[in-house]
């Protein structure tokens, strides 16, 4: 006598993964266009952050640069030039190292001397891919860099 396998317990479990995989194909979907979303958002931060430093950077190269102002948001604008509607706005402030105020005039800080610093924020509206429930439609994401000028 030779053993069969029974065919009807065969037949039975063939559609299991099936209904397996159909259940949780729209969850795993889910999962997959949050971590998307997730790096995009990310992306336009770090974007923000890098343009800011590098307009700051440019600002404090010199006591010519410190008052460039449009050449600091041209340096910011060209260190992300992927990142569509954009906005920088470059400004710089004086403070002497007693920590008094300054009104970036030479006769200020009598009794120390002036540091001049230099500020530019960027800022760029984030639009997902996809519309989620609870989500805003858009996002105003924004960074500021300040650094001291170099004396």
């Amino acid at each position: 006598m030779t053993y069969r396998p029974h065919r009807s317990r065969l037949k039975q479990s063939g559609g299991q993964a099936s209904v397996e995989l159909a259940l949780s194909l729209p969850l795993l979907t889910a999962l997959l266009l949050i971590v998307v979303e997730a790096g995009r958002i990310c992306l336009v931060a770090i974007a923000l952050a890098s343009a800011a430093r590098a307009g700051v950077q440019y600002g404090a190269q010199s006591l010519t640069t410190v008052s460039d102002n449009t050449g600091m948001q041209n340096a910011a604008k060209a260190d992300a030039p992927n990142l569509a509607g954009m906005t920088a706005t470059a400004s710089h402030y004086c403070q002497c190292s007693d920590g008094s105020a300054s009104t970036c005039l030479s006769t200020d800080c009598a009794a120390s001397h002036r540091l001049t610093y230099v500020k530019v924020n960027t800022s760029a509206t984030y639009t997902p891919w996809f519309n989620w429930p609870g989500v805003p439609l858009t996002t105003t994401l924004s960074s500021t860099a300040i650094m001291r000028e170099v004396q």
